[in-house]
């Protein structure tokens, strides 16, 4: 086992060579995000792979432009809200926010919604229904960032052969542009510039969770360290719990 610090790829590329090229060239498919330096290392240390983009890599981009949607107007609110206690301090009044109709104000309705977005509409609970409903007509930008992004990850979900994919892909880009959100704009080049990768998902649905798991594993067990000074009792410790 090898640690290298960082992702510089020509030190990545450095360490594989030691794994005789014969091996390298039995590797036939790679899993990566959309990093060029990634890229890179498969192309040259495993020259005989297939590079798959990890759909959920992609899927990331859109929820992250979901809630960016959604921290936006969470801040207007907050400013609105901090305008309307000092226009009531003024008039030497109480303030009294905006109760909706499940019990939330508009500040706790856009911070609490947070999470219903990640999901599909049939996985919500009866709460995140209702809280959906509100947030949907007070804010129909995110209910239409919303569709976005669940209609690209049914396209990942529901598809195996690259061809169909390829031309709902292209129909969903038609809905970003009719959408006019920037955001999403900048996602559909994004994929257009990677479209080879990630329409190799199709092949094999290979992802790399398992490996993005057991990172978020390594993680959490060196928080609980407070840091590591000595690596091989850290990869020892390591090997005889995770292995």
């Amino acid at each position: 086992m090898a640690m290298i610090n960082g992702t510089c790829s020509d030190k990545v590329i450095e360490v594989l060579k030691k794994i005789p090229i014969s091996k390298r060239r039995r590797v036939k498919e790679v899993t990566l995000d959309m990093a060029n330096s990634m890229n890179k290392i498969v192309r040259i240390s495993f020259p005989k792979a297939t590079q798959v983009i990890d759909r959920f890599h992609v899927q990331k981009l859109a929820y992250d432009a979901l809630q960016e949607i959604r921290i936006k107007h969470r801040w207007e609110a907050i400013d609105q809200e901090s305008e309307a206690i000092r226009t009531a301090r003024y008039n030497q009044k109480t303030y009294e926010p905006v109760v909706l109709a499940n019990g939330d104000t508009v500040k706790q309705l856009l911070a609490r919604s947070r999470y219903l977005l990640f999901k599909s509409a049939n996985k919500w609970t009866e709460k995140q229904k209702e809280r959906a409903k509100i947030l949907f007509a007070q804010y129909p930008d995110i209910e239409k960032a919303y569709s976005l992004t669940h209609s690209l990850r049914m396209i990942f979900t529901h598809n195996t052969d690259k061809n169909i994919a390829l031309t709902k892909l292209a129909h969903w880009y038609n809905k970003v542009e009719d959408a006019g959100f920037a955001s999403f704009r900048t996602i559909m080049n994004t994929i257009h510039d990677h479209y080879r990768g990630i329409l190799n998902y199709f092949d094999n649905r290979s992802t790399n969770a398992s490996a993005e798991s057991f990172n978020a594993k390594l993680k959490a067990f060196r928080a609980t360290l407070r840091g590591v000074k000595d690596i091989r009792f850290f990869l020892y410790r390591v090997a005889k719990i995770y292995a």
